[in-house]
């Protein structure tokens, strides 16, 4: 076994580029896939036991999952505060007393490993992550699928790195094209989930060398979870859109500028609620429990934060909108930032860019709710409006727009609504990409002293050894935490 460990690690350290990561990246994909499959089986189970069972409540699901429609009512309302606290607290002690690694939404932790120790992510942080994260949100925990998948994912990327003994650099586009693979798996968009590896690297820049790899992977994963999950995607075949009177952008403008605002104040809600956890005196594997306490509690008056959400999203493509209460869709987005951050900011196990996508939903749905009977140019299907706020919301909150708008418009097969999107992304991210609280990993290389020849009577400025191409000129530092001074002319050490 040894030996042909080492064979397949000579092989690939002497092959060429493509060979090499078509190897490496059906390897990723296939790992990546099966591991959705793993999660996305155990969140179900976890969610029919807490909410199905013991709660009797049954949770809406998109087409792609079945198309379940929500209980008019709860059987036993008092187990849900308390499903919802076992659950996390449940998660908790095993997060806390096996892998504390696995602790919250998973994508900085998979980002950061990317940066400082690709081949550091452990198995069992992989393992860990599965069952805690079911657990959580399983039990009515607000929280998404995509961020434990994303490290999951990771994982499997950094043992493939540590197995084949791969180069720093080559791990580190292992463990990128890993989280792409796994979150294009399991939302069921591959292109969105293979750029999405590439943009969220960084705060103002793409890692291009992971293109071509996470394309690769992305497209093994989504093949092997589909042919077990079936490739339906998530929210089906959305009515198509077309554009037949320009003043609608302006409604999508609109929707942009409050799903780009509504996406900063979630940001900082999220980590504001963090912060108010982690001063809290008591045991770090207690704090998710509140948080579920709290956040069964509310759901007794607003089941719809309960889980991922998905199935609400369904629910406001089509007429079935107007059924919701008018304060339910104004109130919900407010509501889900305030659940995420009780149920994932308190130290629980879950994503945070689902429920960003169920924010951005009722923030379009809103608008038309609002707009349609007083403005006849907005039209009488909510479903772009809501396809559009998902799309701002939800890349306002990762700062991957591209990624976001195809994954977006794969889930819900409408294409023909990237240039509403367009218009509405654009104004939807007006802030500067270092105001991003997350995704902020230190250098993982040696920083070096350099001076700029043009200017040699300036002292010299740190930067990291990637800013260096092989022909000795300095290009700008991509880590996400540098902001360093550039200098854009030849440099010497």
């Amino acid at each position: 076994m040894r030996s042909l460990q080492a064979r397949a690690a000579r092989w690939l350290a002497t092959a060429s580029y493509g060979g090499k990561w078509l190897v490496l990246g059906a390897l990723i994909g296939i790992t990546a896939g099966l591991g959705a499959v793993v999660f996305y089986e155990a969140l179900r189970a976890a969610t029919h036991l807490f909410l199905g069972v013991i709660a009797g409540y049954t949770v809406p699901t998109p087409v792609g999952e079945g198309s379940q429609h929500a209980s008019a009512h709860f059987a036993r309302p008092w187990a849900i505060p308390l499903v919802a606290c076992v659950g996390a607290l449940a998660g908790a002690i095993l997060v806390f007393g096996v892998a504390p690694e696995a602790e919250g939404h998973g994508t900085d932790a998979a980002i950061s490993a990317v940066h400082h120790n690709p081949r550091g992510i452990r198995l069992r942080a992989v393992a860990v992550k599965i069952v805690a994260s079911a657990l959580t949100i399983g039990s009515g925990g607000s929280g998404g699928r995509e961020g434990p998948t994303g490290q999951i994912s990771a994982g499997f990327g950094s043992f493939l790195a540590r197995l084949f003994d791969l180069s720093p650099s080559d791990a580190r586009i292992a463990v990128a094209s890993g989280i792409g693979s796994g979150i294009g798996s399991i939302f069921g968009a591959p292109l969105g989930g293979a750029v999405l590896a590439t943009e969220i690297m960084y705060r103002d820049d793409f890692e291009v060398e992971a293109l071509l790899p996470s394309f690769i992977a992305s497209i093994v994963g989504y093949v092997v979870f589909g042919s077990i999950e079936g490739f339906s995607p998530l929210f089906g075949n959305v009515e198509s859109y077309r554009l037949t009177d320009a003043r609608q952008l302006l409604w999508f403008g609109l929707i942009g500028i409050l799903g780009g605002l509504i996406g900063l104040l979630y940001a900082k809600g999220f980590y504001g609620i963090a912060d108010l956890f982690g001063r809290l005196p008591i045991p770090r594997w207690v704090r998710p429990a509140l948080g579920g306490l709290v956040v069964g509690c509310i759901a007794l008056a607003i089941p719809e934060v309960l889980g991922t959400g998905y199935g609400w999203i369904q629910e406001s493509f089509g007429l079935q909108l107007l059924h919701i209460p008018l304060w339910i869709v104004l109130v919900l987005p407010f509501a889900r930032i305030a659940t995420t951050g009780l149920s994932i900011g308190s130290g629980g196990s879950g994503g945070i860019f689902g429920p960003g996508m169920v924010i951005g939903a009722f923030v379009g749905a809103a608008v038309w709710r609002l707009l349609e009977p007083i403005v006849p140019s907005l039209g009488h299907n909510p479903a772009p409006y809501v396809i559009v706020g998902m799309m701002s919301c939800f890349g306002s909150i990762s700062r991957a727009p591209l990624a976001v708008m195809l994954m977006v418009a794969e889930m819900t097969g409408t294409l023909t609504l990237i240039v509403p999107a367009m218009v509405a992304v654009g104004p939807g991210n007006p802030h500067h990409p270092t105001e991003r609280r997350h995704h902020l990993p230190e250098p993982a290389a040696e920083p070096i002293r350099v001076a700029c020849a043009s200017h040699p009577d300036r002292s010299p400025v740190t930067r990291c050894r990637c800013c260096f191409r092989g022909d000795g000129s300095a290009s700008l530092c991509r880590l996400r935490v540098a902001r360093p001074r550039h200098c854009t002319k030849q440099a010497g050490s």
